[in-house]
Protein backbone atom coordinates (compact mmCIF):
# COMPACT_ATOMS: atom_id res chain seq x y z
CA UNK A 1 0.00 0.00 0.00
CA UNK A 2 1.49 3.33 -1.06
CA UNK A 3 0.22 6.89 -0.77
CA UNK A 4 1.72 8.55 -3.80
CA UNK A 5 2.77 12.18 -3.85
CA UNK A 6 4.93 14.30 -6.09
CA UNK A 7 8.64 13.81 -5.28
CA UNK A 8 10.21 16.74 -3.49
CA UNK A 9 13.83 17.73 -3.43
CA UNK A 10 15.64 18.23 -0.17
CA UNK A 11 16.62 16.12 2.82
CA UNK A 12 14.37 13.45 4.31
CA UNK A 13 14.42 10.87 7.09
CA UNK A 14 12.92 7.40 6.69
CA UNK A 15 11.26 5.57 9.57
CA UNK A 16 10.58 1.85 9.31
CA UNK A 17 8.38 -0.35 11.50
CA UNK A 18 9.57 -3.92 11.01
CA UNK A 19 7.52 -7.11 11.15
CA UNK A 20 8.01 -10.73 10.19
CA UNK A 21 6.39 -10.63 6.75
CA UNK A 22 6.04 -6.92 5.88
CA UNK A 23 7.76 -3.64 6.76
CA UNK A 24 6.02 -0.27 6.90
CA UNK A 25 8.06 2.85 6.05
CA UNK A 26 7.30 6.56 6.34
CA UNK A 27 9.27 9.45 4.83
CA UNK A 28 9.53 12.72 6.79
CA UNK A 29 11.01 16.03 5.71
CA UNK A 30 13.20 18.25 7.85
CA UNK A 31 10.27 20.18 9.32
CA UNK A 32 8.46 17.06 10.55
CA UNK A 33 5.95 16.62 7.76
CA UNK A 34 5.00 13.15 6.55
CA UNK A 35 5.33 12.97 2.78
CA UNK A 36 4.28 9.37 2.09
CA UNK A 37 4.18 5.84 3.45
CA UNK A 38 5.05 2.50 1.92
CA UNK A 39 4.54 -1.19 2.76
CA UNK A 40 7.09 -3.66 1.41
CA UNK A 41 7.68 -7.41 1.73
CA UNK A 42 10.64 -8.66 3.73
CA UNK A 43 12.80 -9.82 0.83
CA UNK A 44 15.54 -8.39 -1.35
CA UNK A 45 13.06 -7.04 -3.88
CA UNK A 46 11.16 -5.19 -1.19
CA UNK A 47 14.36 -3.73 0.24
CA UNK A 48 15.43 -2.46 -3.18
CA UNK A 49 11.97 -0.97 -3.66
CA UNK A 50 12.35 0.86 -0.35
CA UNK A 51 15.71 2.39 -1.27
CA UNK A 52 14.49 3.52 -4.70
CA UNK A 53 11.36 4.98 -3.15
CA UNK A 54 13.34 6.82 -0.47
CA UNK A 55 15.83 8.26 -2.98
CA UNK A 56 12.98 9.70 -5.03
CA UNK A 57 12.21 12.22 -2.27
CA UNK A 58 15.72 13.66 -2.11
CA UNK A 59 18.81 13.08 -0.01
CA UNK A 60 18.19 10.51 2.71
CA UNK A 61 19.78 11.63 5.97
CA UNK A 62 19.20 8.40 7.88
CA UNK A 63 16.96 5.37 8.26
CA UNK A 64 15.33 4.93 11.66
CA UNK A 65 14.49 1.24 12.07
CA UNK A 66 12.73 -0.50 14.93
CA UNK A 67 14.01 -3.93 15.88
CA UNK A 68 17.42 -3.86 14.22
CA UNK A 69 18.38 -7.01 16.11
CA UNK A 70 15.26 -9.04 15.28
CA UNK A 71 12.88 -8.50 12.35
CA UNK A 72 14.87 -5.57 11.01
CA UNK A 73 18.29 -7.23 11.02
CA UNK A 74 18.22 -8.17 7.34
CA UNK A 75 17.00 -4.73 6.28
CA UNK A 76 19.67 -3.07 8.41
CA UNK A 77 22.41 -5.12 6.77
CA UNK A 78 21.03 -4.37 3.29
CA UNK A 79 20.90 -0.61 3.89
CA UNK A 80 24.41 -0.56 5.31
CA UNK A 81 25.79 -2.32 2.27
CA UNK A 82 23.99 0.25 0.14
CA UNK A 83 25.82 3.07 1.94
CA UNK A 84 22.94 4.49 4.00
CA UNK A 85 23.13 5.58 7.62
CA UNK A 86 21.01 3.41 9.91
CA UNK A 87 19.89 4.44 13.41
CA UNK A 88 18.17 2.14 15.87
CA UNK A 89 14.83 3.61 16.91
CA UNK A 90 13.42 2.31 20.14
CA UNK A 91 9.83 2.00 21.20
CA UNK A 92 7.77 5.18 20.88
CA UNK A 93 6.84 7.25 23.88
CA UNK A 94 4.02 5.67 25.88
CA UNK A 95 2.37 9.03 26.39
CA UNK A 96 2.25 9.66 22.65
CA UNK A 97 1.03 6.13 22.03
CA UNK A 98 -1.87 6.61 24.44
CA UNK A 99 -2.75 9.93 22.84
CA UNK A 100 -2.42 8.99 19.16
CA UNK A 101 -3.09 5.28 19.21
CA UNK A 102 -1.11 2.34 17.88
CA UNK A 103 -0.65 1.33 14.24
CA UNK A 104 2.17 0.33 11.92
CA UNK A 105 2.09 3.67 10.13
CA UNK A 106 2.25 5.62 13.39
CA UNK A 107 5.17 3.50 14.57
CA UNK A 108 7.07 4.25 11.36
CA UNK A 109 6.32 7.96 11.73
CA UNK A 110 7.47 7.93 15.36
CA UNK A 111 10.71 6.19 14.35
CA UNK A 112 11.43 8.87 11.75
CA UNK A 113 10.50 11.65 14.17
CA UNK A 114 12.79 10.22 16.87
CA UNK A 115 15.73 10.24 14.46
CA UNK A 116 14.97 13.74 13.22
CA UNK A 117 14.64 15.12 16.77
CA UNK A 118 17.85 13.48 17.90
CA UNK A 119 16.20 11.18 20.45
CA UNK A 120 17.32 8.02 18.61
CA UNK A 121 21.10 8.00 18.22
CA UNK A 122 22.06 4.36 18.86
CA UNK A 123 24.09 2.62 16.18
CA UNK A 124 22.81 -0.92 15.54
CA UNK A 125 25.13 -3.88 15.68
CA UNK A 126 26.81 -4.92 12.48
CA UNK A 127 25.70 -8.57 12.80
CA UNK A 128 28.40 -9.77 10.43
CA UNK A 129 31.94 -11.08 10.48
CA UNK A 130 33.52 -13.36 13.06
CA UNK A 131 31.58 -11.80 15.94
CA UNK A 132 28.29 -12.91 14.41
CA UNK A 133 29.74 -16.36 13.75
CA UNK A 134 30.78 -16.70 17.38
CA UNK A 135 27.33 -15.56 18.52
CA UNK A 136 25.62 -18.20 16.38
CA UNK A 137 27.94 -20.94 17.61
CA UNK A 138 27.37 -19.83 21.19
CA UNK A 139 23.59 -20.12 20.79
CA UNK A 140 23.92 -23.72 19.62
CA UNK A 141 26.52 -24.47 22.30
CA UNK A 142 24.41 -23.12 25.16
CA UNK A 143 21.38 -25.07 24.00
CA UNK A 144 23.42 -28.28 23.74
CA UNK A 145 24.84 -27.79 27.24
CA UNK A 146 21.38 -27.11 28.67
CA UNK A 147 19.86 -30.19 27.06
CA UNK A 148 22.84 -32.30 28.11
CA UNK A 149 22.36 -31.27 31.73
CA UNK A 150 18.64 -32.01 31.47
CA UNK A 151 19.34 -35.49 30.13
CA UNK A 152 21.75 -36.23 32.98
CA UNK A 153 19.26 -35.01 35.60
CA UNK A 154 16.58 -37.23 34.07
CA UNK A 155 18.87 -40.27 34.11
CA UNK A 156 19.79 -39.81 37.75
CA UNK A 157 16.14 -39.25 38.69
CA UNK A 158 15.12 -42.48 36.98
CA UNK A 159 17.92 -44.40 38.67
CA UNK A 160 16.39 -43.52 42.04
CA UNK A 161 13.41 -45.76 41.24
CA UNK A 162 15.50 -48.43 39.52
CA UNK A 163 15.94 -51.93 40.97
CA UNK A 164 18.57 -52.37 43.66
CA UNK A 165 21.00 -54.23 41.43
CA UNK A 166 20.94 -51.56 38.72
CA UNK A 167 21.12 -48.74 41.24
CA UNK A 168 24.12 -50.22 43.08
CA UNK A 169 25.82 -50.91 39.76
CA UNK A 170 25.70 -47.22 38.79
CA UNK A 171 26.26 -45.63 42.19
CA UNK A 172 29.20 -43.26 42.58
CA UNK A 173 29.98 -42.94 38.87
CA UNK A 174 30.89 -39.70 37.17
CA UNK A 175 28.71 -38.29 34.44
CA UNK A 176 30.87 -39.55 31.59
CA UNK A 177 31.27 -42.99 33.15
CA UNK A 178 27.56 -43.20 33.95
CA UNK A 179 26.55 -42.25 30.41
CA UNK A 180 29.04 -44.70 28.91
CA UNK A 181 27.82 -47.51 31.15
CA UNK A 182 24.11 -46.88 30.54
CA UNK A 183 24.62 -46.52 26.79
CA UNK A 184 26.14 -50.02 26.75
CA UNK A 185 23.03 -51.65 28.24
CA UNK A 186 21.74 -54.43 26.02
CA UNK A 187 18.09 -54.07 24.98
CA UNK A 188 15.62 -56.65 26.18
CA UNK A 189 12.18 -57.77 25.19
CA UNK A 190 9.56 -55.42 26.61
CA UNK A 191 7.93 -57.72 29.12
CA UNK A 192 8.45 -55.95 32.47
CA UNK A 193 8.80 -52.32 33.66
CA UNK A 194 12.52 -52.93 34.24
CA UNK A 195 12.98 -53.64 30.54
CA UNK A 196 11.36 -50.32 29.64
CA UNK A 197 13.50 -48.57 32.25
CA UNK A 198 16.72 -50.01 30.85
CA UNK A 199 15.70 -49.02 27.33
CA UNK A 200 14.89 -45.46 28.49
CA UNK A 201 18.19 -45.11 30.33
CA UNK A 202 20.05 -46.39 27.29
CA UNK A 203 18.30 -43.83 25.06
CA UNK A 204 19.01 -40.95 27.45
CA UNK A 205 22.64 -41.98 27.80
CA UNK A 206 23.16 -42.03 24.04
CA UNK A 207 21.51 -38.62 23.82
CA UNK A 208 23.85 -37.29 26.51
CA UNK A 209 26.88 -38.61 24.64
CA UNK A 210 25.73 -37.02 21.40
CA UNK A 211 25.11 -33.65 23.07
CA UNK A 212 28.43 -33.84 24.88
CA UNK A 213 30.31 -34.41 21.62
CA UNK A 214 28.36 -31.61 19.96
CA UNK A 215 29.14 -29.16 22.78
CA UNK A 216 32.84 -30.01 22.65
CA UNK A 217 32.93 -29.57 18.88
CA UNK A 218 31.23 -26.17 19.12
CA UNK A 219 33.63 -25.11 21.86
CA UNK A 220 36.56 -25.96 19.60
CA UNK A 221 35.03 -23.99 16.73
CA UNK A 222 34.49 -20.97 18.98
CA UNK A 223 38.08 -21.26 20.18
CA UNK A 224 39.40 -21.32 16.62
CA UNK A 225 37.44 -18.17 15.77
CA UNK A 226 38.61 -16.34 18.88
CA UNK A 227 42.20 -17.38 18.17
CA UNK A 228 41.89 -16.05 14.63
CA UNK A 229 40.21 -12.74 15.50
CA UNK A 230 41.66 -11.77 18.89
CA UNK A 231 44.47 -14.11 19.99
CA UNK A 232 45.56 -11.63 22.65
CA UNK A 233 42.47 -12.52 24.69
CA UNK A 234 43.80 -16.03 25.27
CA UNK A 235 47.37 -15.01 26.11
CA UNK A 236 46.85 -14.22 29.85
CA UNK A 237 47.32 -17.14 32.17
CA UNK A 238 44.07 -18.88 33.10
CA UNK A 239 41.79 -17.29 30.47
CA UNK A 240 39.95 -19.65 28.17
CA UNK A 241 37.22 -19.44 25.58
CA UNK A 242 34.32 -20.62 27.70
CA UNK A 243 35.71 -20.68 31.24
CA UNK A 244 38.77 -20.04 33.30
CA UNK A 245 41.55 -22.45 34.03
CA UNK A 246 40.19 -25.53 35.85
CA UNK A 247 43.16 -25.26 38.22
CA UNK A 248 41.97 -21.87 39.41
CA UNK A 249 40.27 -23.28 42.54
CA UNK A 250 41.57 -26.72 43.43
CA UNK A 251 39.55 -26.84 46.62
CA UNK A 252 35.82 -27.12 46.14
CA UNK A 253 35.03 -25.17 49.33
CA UNK A 254 36.94 -22.19 47.94
CA UNK A 255 34.82 -22.19 44.80
CA UNK A 256 31.67 -22.57 46.87
CA UNK A 257 32.76 -19.67 49.04
CA UNK A 258 32.48 -17.36 46.05
CA UNK A 259 29.17 -18.82 44.91
CA UNK A 260 27.42 -18.53 48.25
CA UNK A 261 27.42 -22.22 49.28
CA UNK A 262 30.10 -22.03 51.92
CA UNK A 263 28.15 -23.19 54.97
CA UNK A 264 28.69 -26.84 55.79
CA UNK A 265 25.67 -28.81 56.91
CA UNK A 266 25.64 -31.68 59.36
CA UNK A 267 24.24 -34.88 58.02
CA UNK A 268 25.10 -38.29 56.72
CA UNK A 269 26.95 -36.83 53.73
CA UNK A 270 30.50 -35.69 54.30
CA UNK A 271 30.58 -32.93 51.66
CA UNK A 272 27.26 -31.13 51.85
CA UNK A 273 26.83 -27.38 51.75
CA UNK A 274 23.86 -25.09 52.00
CA UNK A 275 23.28 -21.74 50.39
CA UNK A 276 24.23 -18.54 52.12
CA UNK A 277 21.78 -15.85 51.14
CA UNK A 278 23.93 -13.03 52.48
CA UNK A 279 26.24 -13.13 49.48
CA UNK A 280 25.86 -13.11 45.73
CA UNK A 281 24.85 -16.37 44.09
CA UNK A 282 26.64 -17.88 41.13
CA UNK A 283 25.65 -16.73 37.68
CA UNK A 284 24.74 -19.08 34.87
CA UNK A 285 27.66 -17.96 32.77
CA UNK A 286 31.16 -19.19 33.67
CA UNK A 287 33.52 -16.87 35.48
CA UNK A 288 36.09 -15.44 33.09
CA UNK A 289 38.21 -13.56 35.61
CA UNK A 290 41.89 -14.58 35.63
CA UNK A 291 42.90 -16.84 38.52
CA UNK A 292 45.25 -15.96 41.32
CA UNK A 293 48.72 -16.58 39.94
CA UNK A 294 50.12 -17.56 43.31
CA UNK A 295 47.53 -20.21 43.97
CA UNK A 296 47.61 -21.75 40.50
CA UNK A 297 51.35 -22.05 39.97
CA UNK A 298 52.55 -25.57 40.83
CA UNK A 299 54.70 -26.09 43.88
CA UNK A 300 58.22 -27.14 42.98
CA UNK A 301 58.61 -29.41 46.01
CA UNK A 302 55.02 -30.70 46.15
CA UNK A 303 53.49 -30.41 42.65
CA UNK A 304 50.23 -32.10 43.71
CA UNK A 305 49.79 -30.27 46.99
CA UNK A 306 46.70 -28.14 47.56
CA UNK A 307 47.62 -24.45 47.79
CA UNK A 308 46.86 -22.92 51.19
CA UNK A 309 43.81 -20.73 51.45
CA UNK A 310 43.95 -17.09 52.38
CA UNK A 311 43.44 -16.18 56.03
CA UNK A 312 40.11 -14.57 55.26
CA UNK A 313 38.96 -17.66 53.35
CA UNK A 314 40.27 -20.31 55.74
CA UNK A 315 37.53 -22.29 57.42
CA UNK A 316 37.04 -22.43 61.13
CA UNK A 317 35.90 -25.60 62.92
CA UNK A 318 32.35 -24.24 62.81
CA UNK A 319 32.38 -23.93 59.02
CA UNK A 320 32.47 -20.15 58.87
CA UNK A 321 35.15 -17.60 58.22
CA UNK A 322 37.24 -16.29 61.08
CA UNK A 323 36.61 -12.62 60.37
CA UNK A 324 32.83 -12.89 60.45
CA UNK A 325 32.26 -9.23 61.32
CA UNK A 326 33.69 -8.13 57.96
CA UNK A 327 31.42 -10.41 55.96
CA UNK A 328 29.44 -7.70 54.21
CA UNK A 329 27.09 -8.48 51.33
CA UNK A 330 28.19 -5.27 49.57
CA UNK A 331 30.47 -6.02 46.60
CA UNK A 332 34.09 -4.97 46.81
CA UNK A 333 33.70 -2.85 43.70
CA UNK A 334 31.25 -0.58 45.53
CA UNK A 335 33.33 -0.25 48.67
CA UNK A 336 36.66 0.32 46.91
CA UNK A 337 35.97 2.34 43.79
CA UNK A 338 39.09 2.90 41.74
CA UNK A 339 39.56 4.86 38.57
CA UNK A 340 36.48 7.04 39.02
CA UNK A 341 36.93 10.79 38.49
CA UNK A 342 36.35 13.04 41.50
CA UNK A 343 32.88 14.42 41.92
CA UNK A 344 32.44 17.91 40.47
CA UNK A 345 31.97 20.70 43.04
CA UNK A 346 28.40 21.67 43.70
CA UNK A 347 27.31 25.27 43.21
CA UNK A 348 26.50 25.57 46.92
CA UNK A 349 29.95 24.49 48.16
CA UNK A 350 31.38 28.01 48.03
CA UNK A 351 28.40 29.50 49.83
CA UNK A 352 28.47 26.72 52.44
CA UNK A 353 32.15 27.42 53.24
CA UNK A 354 31.47 31.14 53.60
CA UNK A 355 28.58 30.51 55.98
CA UNK A 356 30.74 28.17 58.05
CA UNK A 357 33.47 30.81 58.28
CA UNK A 358 31.16 33.47 59.69
CA UNK A 359 29.59 31.00 62.12
CA UNK A 360 26.21 30.68 60.48
CA UNK A 361 24.33 27.39 60.50
CA UNK A 362 24.11 25.41 57.30
CA UNK A 363 21.39 22.97 56.30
Amino acid sequence: MQHSEQPRSGHVVIGVDTHKHVHVAAVMNTIGGILATLTIPTDTGGFQQLTDWADSFGTVLAFGIEGTGSYGATLTSFLRRAGHKVVEAGRPDRRLRRMNGKSDTLDAENAARAVLAGFATATPKTADGEAEMIRQFKIAHDQAVEQRASAMVTMKAMLVHAPDALRRENAGKTQITLARHLAALRPRRLEEPEDALRHTLRTLAKRWQYLDAEAKELTKMIGDLVQRVAPQLLEPFGIGVRRGNPRRDRRQPRADQVRGRSCQTRGHRSRAYRLRHDRRQASHQPRRSPPAQRGDLPNRHRPHAIPPAHDRLRRTPHGRRQDETRDHPMPQALRHTRGLPPAPPRPTDGLRSQLTTIGASTP
